[in-house]
């Protein structure tokens, strides 16, 4: 790890907590998404995240490792008037538990913001040391 080793891992996870919020949105927004009780539903996206150690050595923060699809049982739903609606009168409602997804998009916004706080905060660090020395 490089002199700048604070920064490089706090950019990492605000990165990470970025992109998760990125994938909570996508979520949320199709929460109300309706599909015909044939096709296939629209699935929440997971984002897993792993360590960033490439060396073997000390932990240089974390990455992205992949986006997974919910394999939850998707609900139908009796909607007769819905222009979606099979011949029994059955849409099928999206696969997004919305309590979850609420509740990841304020930890994933909560951990944004401590990523970025610590940027400032090693800025602030760094810029005071160059300072020292100029004395």
């Amino acid at each position: 790890m490089g002199a700048f080793g604070v920064l490089d891992i706090a950019a990492s996870g605000a990165n990470v907590h970025g992109q998760w919020l990125q994938v909570l949105a996508h979520n949320l927004a199709n929460v109300n998404t309706i599909r015909p009780a044939d096709e296939e539903p629209f699935r929440e996206i997971l984002l897993h995240a792993q360590e960033a150690n490439d060396d073997g050595g000390i932990g240089e923060g974390v990455r992205p490792y992949q986006l997974v699809e919910s394999q939850a049982d998707p609900m139908w739903v009796y909607d007769p008037d819905n222009p979606l609606a099979s011949e029994e009168g059955y849409v099928v409602r999206p696969v997004v538990e919305m309590a979850g997804q609420m509740s990841d998009l304020i930890v994933a916004q909560r951990g944004y913001q401590m990523n970025i706080q610590v940027i400032r905060a090693g800025e602030e660090a760094y810029q005071a040391a160059l300072r020292i020395g100029r004395q």
